[in-house]
């Protein structure tokens, strides 16, 4: 089913659609779906949404409740996504994965006839730069350093990357991982649901915002305001 964008998600997202059903594989510590999972049941196509309606003119976060780009997933279940929303070419099609090597490895195979249309945005979670901190708080996806040396190398023409929940992370080597990527934008976000993250003090996050603005536009979620309150004092958006 196609829904309407709600909650905190990304504003500029305007519907969710979710064809793959189920506990994601990738089980991140912090992801605000894990109160389901014990009910969740294992990855499957829900088939009933290849008779959705996708519309004309909006912008689609495909699989927003599941990492669809997980290893585990099986590659034909991707494919018949893809050759789905190709039915509606007049939208824009989100899709963000833990697992951007899949990104690259489906136009590698020549199925996107070497680059990813203009109607997709492909995009990364990116906490952090230090591995210590993603193998104790994230959980069984790949490094960070992996997520962007592969979204880097996928040729599209559109990239984003999300930072949230942000965690502390080493300014110049965050700024310059990002920065090879050459996202359109930078999404940037803190944990809202009380995970106790290492997260970054106040000036780091604004310098990071600063440094960013040079190269890409940056998308502020009012959730990181919390991290400049606790400091005393406010983000400009």
């Amino acid at each position: 089913m196609l829904n309407k964008q709600k909650g905190n998600m990304y504003p500029w997202v305007t519907h969710t659609w979710n064809p793959l059903k189920g506990r994601c594989p990738h089980e991140c510590r912090y992801c605000y779906m894990k109160k389901y999972w014990d009910r969740l049941g294992d990855p499957h196509l829900d088939e009933k949404c290849f008779k959705d309606n996708l519309g004309v003119g909006n912008t689609i976060f495909v699989g927003s409740s599941i990492d669809m780009w997980a290893e585990k997933i099986p590659l034909d279940w991707i494919i018949k996504v893809l050759d789905y929303i190709e039915k509606y070419p007049q939208n824009t099609y989100l899709f963000q994965s833990k697992n951007p090597k899949r990104f690259f490895t489906i136009v590698d195979a020549k199925y996107s006839s070497l680059k990813w249309g203009k109607h997709i945005i492909l995009g990364t979670t990116i906490e952090t730069n230090r591995d210590s901190l993603h193998e104790i708080f994230v959980g069984r996806v790949p490094s960070p350093l992996d997520r962007q040396f592969w979204l880097q190398k996928t040729p599209a023409y559109h990239k984003m990357v999300s930072i949230e929940p942000i965690m502390d992370f080493d300014l110049d080597v965050f700024v310059n991982w990002i920065r090879a990527i050459k996202p359109d934008f930078v999404s940037i976000g803190a944990d809202s649901k009380g995970n106790n993250l290492p997260e970054p003090p106040a000036w780091k996050v604004r310098k990071l915002i600063d440094n960013l603005r040079h190269f890409t536009d940056v998308k502020i979620k009012s959730n990181l305001k919390r991290l400049m309150i606790e400091d005393g004092d406010k983000l400009d958006e």
